[in-house]
């Protein structure tokens, strides 16, 4: 080998080794700096910047069938203090020198905190010293959540004015659903849990997908001593329901049932009621209500959907149909009632006025008029005792123990006991006492649809609770009528059917939930069941009672139907003379009012409705920020955004749209003016 060949070589082995020890050097340098100091370069990367910021959405509103607002989202605030980033950042003279005007702004701010100005402010000192001397990062500054302007006159004071992560002082925001109605509907409309805004029941969890909405993203940066947070993705506020409540009906309803439950000789447990629109299943109103330890009566429970219960003589209706559909019964069959009671398969049934000596002989009608359960249970044993089965299949093809499938969580569905089921023994007496209303359990809403199809022409629809999807105010989807049934019965059983309901109330046990005939005609039933009380069963200790009366109106055309239960210990029990009134005087105001409104009129400019956000801003966005708006007309949650915007403070009274401001409008905004707003 030569010189100049060895020495190629030599230089090529010397410039290797210095490529592996700067290799050697970059890789000793990566694994220090990943493991021995990653938590400081963590720490220096969180100075400089977060990523992965949550950006919070705002969730849709609900509303009632009008338009007016039943559940809408308020932003609130939790207002903290970041002491670690304060002590880093603050000088403890500049502290104590803004110490003073920090806690007598915050006693301005929140003046009921304390009994007096000087107790609050006092307070707030103490507070702020207590927490300059921890390095706690998330130190409560208000025990309460503060309202926008209050947040935002927070972050108008010394050392709280500046950045998060140069002063500390921030506030968490917090969605907060607001309710105008108070607990009208409200188990129906549900509500949202305290702890993390998830939905809790109700319409709220059934629609989640189209309320909430989606949260954006983003991330902060320091750029020039700045930190700048930078959207990677902005949040998708959700959409609204336009609901078939009736705030107006739901309201009646309710306080029609309330004062009949705390009637001494009622003294109800619990109370429901609901009103459907006849021809879409539109559920206009629905109450629930539970009678609390203080007395009161309270939504605890969606009971009307939930609660399997024997429906008592509302079911003999069904009974009686079914008979005359398959030909087993007609107008003119007779049934002897002999002196009120009659032995049944080791049982003896009785009618209710069996110490008086019972009906005797009744008609096929009368035996609707007078809810003679020996009838009933007559025609059904009679026909059906060699095939009980056959029944249960007849009630099945009436649609008598469909499944709803209503968008509420621990929704009931019916049990309707099967002859020939394995799981369960048949004995001859079920078929007698399930013909008057017992053995069979289902929720109240499945009593109401069935009527509701008798009304409709025999075409059995579903409850429906929401009308349309909206977004900006517009309809964007709207939810149809389903049906269940195109027909539950013969044409002619079903005219017999009604003229035997008609004859319930003008001339039968139902004549209190009619109106006289003054006004329009009803139909229905009335229905009187013994509700068995736990372990203690129908007989032994205090009875218990569900009374209820189930119908349509007006009977000539119906257009609405109708029922009211309610669930009371002992005697009277009496589903004509203590639901029939409140049933009466549902009936009288839903067909005074008179006016009904589809989905599409939602969207009509000309239409008087709450506007939406965006439609409130599109309206005042052109107005000076300096004078007070017209707020006339608009929503409570639409008014306060338009009113705060502007910094002024407001206080709403009543329920509703905004009647009447305390300021003019046009005058102009002051520091700290606040507004009246009056709701109807």
């Amino acid at each position: 080998m030569t010189p100049d060949k060895n020495n190629s070589t030599n230089r090529f082995f010397i410039l290797f080794l210095l490529l592996c020890a700067v290799g050697g050097y970059i890789l000793s340098t990566a694994a220090y700096t990943t493991l021995t100091k990653r938590d400081y370069w963590m720490a220096v990367s969180k100075r400089f910047g977060k990523e992965n910021i949550p950006l919070p959405t705002t969730r849709g509103n609900i509303y009632d069938c009008k338009g007016r607002l039943m559940a809408g989202s308020v932003p609130e605030y939790r207002l903290y203090i970041d002491y670690e980033v304060l002590n880093r950042n603050i000088s403890d003279s500049m502290f104590y020198a803004n110490l003073d005007t920090i806690a007598e702004g915050l006693a301005n701010i929140f003046p009921d905190y304390r009994p007096t100005h000087k107790e609050t402010a006092d307070h707030f000192r103490k507070l702020l010293k207590q927490g300059k001397k921890t390095r706690n990062r998330s130190w409560r500054v208000y025990p309460h959540n503060a309202s926008y302007i209050q947040y935002k006159q927070c972050i108008e004071l010394p050392i709280f004015d500046l950045h998060k992560y140069k002063g500390g002082f921030y506030g968490e925001r917090i969605m907060y659903r607001k309710h105008p109605y108070g607990s009208l509907a409200e188990r129906t409309i549900g509500s949202l849990r305290a702890s993390n805004g998830d939905p809790k029941n109700g319409l709220e969890l059934s629609f989640d997908s189209i309320l909430a909405g989606k949260p954006g993203v983003a991330h902060s940066t320091k750029m020039r001593n700045k930190y700048v947070q930078v959207v990677d993705l902005e949040p998708v506020p959700g959409n609204d329901l336009l609901t078939t409540i009736d705030v107006d009906i739901q309201d009646m309803a309710e306080k029609a049932l309330v004062s009949k439950l705390k009637e001494e000789l009622v003294h109800g447990i619990l109370g429901m009621a609901v009103v459907m629109e006849v021809a879409t299943g539109e559920v206009k109103a629905i109450v629930n209500m539970h009678r609390g330890q203080d007395g009161n009566y309270y939504e605890l429970k969606n009971s009307v959907v939930s609660d399997l219960m024997e429906p008592g003589s509302t079911f003999k209706t069904a009974s009686m149909m079914l008979a005359m559909d398959d030909g087993k019964a007609s107008l003119n069959t007779t049934v002897d009632c002999a002196g009120g009671m009659y032995p049944m398969h080791g049982r003896v049934m009785k009618d209710h006025n069996w110490h008086r000596g019972g009906y005797g002989v009744l008609t096929f009608s009368q035996i609707l008029e007078n809810s003679s359960n020996i009838g009933v249970s007559r025609i059904i044993d009679e026909n059906y005792r060699d095939n009980p089965q056959a029944y249960v299949d007849g009630l099945r093809r009436m649609g008598i123990g469909l499944p709803l499938n209503l968008p509420f969580a621990g929704k009931g569905e019916p049990l309707i006991p099967q002859p020939n089921s394995k799981t369960r023994y048949w004995s001859k007496s079920d078929l007698p006492w399930m013909s008057i209303g017992y053995v069979t359990q289902q929720p109240v809403i499945s009593t109401l649809t069935f009527y509701n199809a008798i009304a409709n022409g025999g075409k059995m629809v579903k409850p429906k609770f929401v009308k349309a999807e909206l977004k900006d105010g517009k309809i964007v989807r709207e939810f149809p009528t389903e049906v269940l049934k195109e027909q539950i019965c013969k044409p002619s059983t079903l005219k017999d059917i009604q003229f035997c309901l008609n004859n319930v109330v003008s001339i039968g046990l139902g004549k209190r939930a009619g109106n006289g005939g003054k006004l329009f005609q009803v139909s229905g039933k009335t229905g009187t069941a013994q509700v068995a009380c736990g372990k203690d069963g129908y007989h032994n200790g205090t009875r218990r009672y569900m009374v209820s009366f189930c119908g349509f109106f007006p009977s000539e055309a119906p257009k609405y139907s109708c029922i009211v239960c309610i669930v009371k210990d002992g005697l009277p029990a009496s589903g004509g003379g203590q639901c029939g009134p409140v049933f009466s005087q549902i009936s009288q105001y839903v067909m005074a009012q008179g006016v009904t409104r589809g989905a599409s009129e939602m969207a009509d400019s000309t239409s008087v409705f709450t506007p939406s956000y965006k439609n409130t801003r599109d309206k005042v966005q052109d107005c000076s920020l300096d004078v007070v708006p017209d707020v006339h007309g608009m929503g409570a949650k639409d008014a306060v955004f338009v009113l705060e915007r502007r910094g002024i403070k407001v206080s709403l009274h009543g329920t509703g749209s905004v009647r009447s401001q305390n300021v003019t409008p046009g005058t102009k905004v002051t520091k700290g003016m606040s507004v009246r707003l009056s709701l109807e």
